[in-house]
Formats: C-alpha cells, structure tokens, sequence
C-alpha cells in the first residue's frame, strides 16, 4: 500500500486554486466563479455571551482567511443586535463590530456553547432571552443559508428552523434533537440546502470549509484548507435539497 500525503497533495492544489481566483501564480483550472468582488459571499457569524470560543473562531478563521487571498468573501461578527461585546464560554471579551441586518447576509453561522448547563449563558439562556430565535425567523429566506455549528443547531431548532429535517450536532445533544423530531444524522456535515449543520465544536471549520466549496468552488476551499494547514475530516451528507457546488442558488 503506498501512502498518500495528503497535506502536500493540498498544498500543491491550492497554488492552482488559488491562482484561479487571481490570488497566486499557478495553474487554474477551476469552473467559472459564480461570486464576484461585486458580488461577494457575505457571512455574518452571531457572537453572544456563552459561545464556543471556537464555533465562532473557526468559521471567521475560514472565511477570514479567504477574504485575506483575495476570495470575494465578506465576513462580519454580529449579535442579534447592535454592535457591542460579549463573554464566550471560556472568558474571551469578543468585540463584536456588526449590527444584525440579516438581509446584507448571504450566511449566518450560529455557534453553540453553554448546552449542558441550563444555569449557565449559552445556548439556553439565548433560547430563553428569545431574541436570537425570534430574528432568526424573521430573517428567513430561500436565498439565505443558515449554518448551526455544534449545539447552535438547538438554537435553530428552538427557532423553528430545523424541525424533521436532517440535521447533526454535538454527539452528546444528538439524543436532546432526535426527541425533538429532527431527523438527526451521525456525519460531520449535513448539508439540507438552506440548512447547514456541523457536528462538533471544530466542525465548524469543516463546515465552513464546505460552504466555501459550495459558494466558491473547490479550488477556493483548498486553497484556504492548505492556507489554514488543516485537513478536513468526517462525511458531509448532501441532501436531495442542497444546490449544486458553484451553482448560486436564487
């Protein structure tokens, strides 16, 4: 059996990504981008007191990163909302410079954290608060996808977002969601059209990165995974509902 190094095997794929979208000599070979600096993939990630540190540093990594290559992505920190600060789950002060405006978003990525104390802000406390799922409806669109990183999938559900529908989360709230109903998948990534989840409190890179592929293309996501050094692990189960990659979605 011969091994495959599969982190120089990106690396040299990314020069070509990359090159494809003007960001690095190489060679490109990718599909048309459907975004332009025009047009750009806009990304506001919700920031509230109680929140993984990394569900919310690990898609801003992914799409901040992208947006340093020259890749037309446009992420935002927000809350649900005025600009202000907020505590994450380990005592992070997070400035956060975004007003929630849902329609200037093209993806809004809800972080879990908090979920197995109730006493604790987190997830429960946005839930009983009732803001965040309140917005959280009112900014529901078809054009819109909304990514719940690990337990902010059960922010999304308590907004009434997720329901039947395939889903994954955290391993250890995947039971809480099946007794909700949500028909709860054991993957790294489920991608339900204008829903997207990722299980897990890195998943949310994973996640992230496939959004990049989605919007974008391949060459743009590995460029970015090579850039980051980080290589993409789990399953990402494409429903009957999500768009074809590189196909913008109406």
């Amino acid at each position: 059996m011969v091994g495959i190094d599969r982190r120089s095997a990106l690396i040299s794929a990314a020069g070509a990504g990359a090159a494809a979208w003007g960001v690095a000599a190489g060679t490109a070979a990718a599909a048309p981008p459907v975004r332009s600096a025009r047009q750009p993939l806009r990304v506001h990630i919700v920031a509230f007191d109680g929140a993984e540190e990394l569900d919310v540093f690990g898609p801003l990594e992914v799409f901040g990163a992208a947006a340093s290559m020259g890749l037309p992505v446009r992420p935002l920190l927000v809350t649900s909302g005025g600009p202000g600060r907020v505590t994450a789950s380990f005592g992070t002060d997070i400035a956060v410079p975004g007003a929630w405006d849902p329609r200037a978003a093209d993806v809004i990525v809800v972080p879990g954290g908090g979920f197995r104390n109730r006493q604790a802000p987190g997830v429960w406390a946005e839930i009983a608060k009732g803001v965040l799922t309140r917005e959280l409806r009112r900014a529901e669109r078809p054009s819109l996808t909304l990514l719940g990183v690990c337990t902010g999938v059960i922010v999304l559900h308590a907004a009434g977002m997720v329901g039947d529908r395939p889903c994954t989360t955290h391993h250890r709230a995947q039971q809480y969601l099946k007794d909700q109903g949500a028909d709860v998948r054991t993957v790294r990534v489920v991608d339900d059209g204008n829903l997207v989840c990722a299980g897990g409190v890195s998943s949310g890179i994973d996640g992230s990165l496939w959004l990049l592929e989605r919007e974008l293309g391949s060459q743009a996501a590995t460029a970015v995974e090579a850039l980051m050094e980080y290589e993409r692990r789990g399953t990402v189960l494409r429903t009957a509902a999500a768009p074809v990659a590189g196909q913008r979605r109406g």
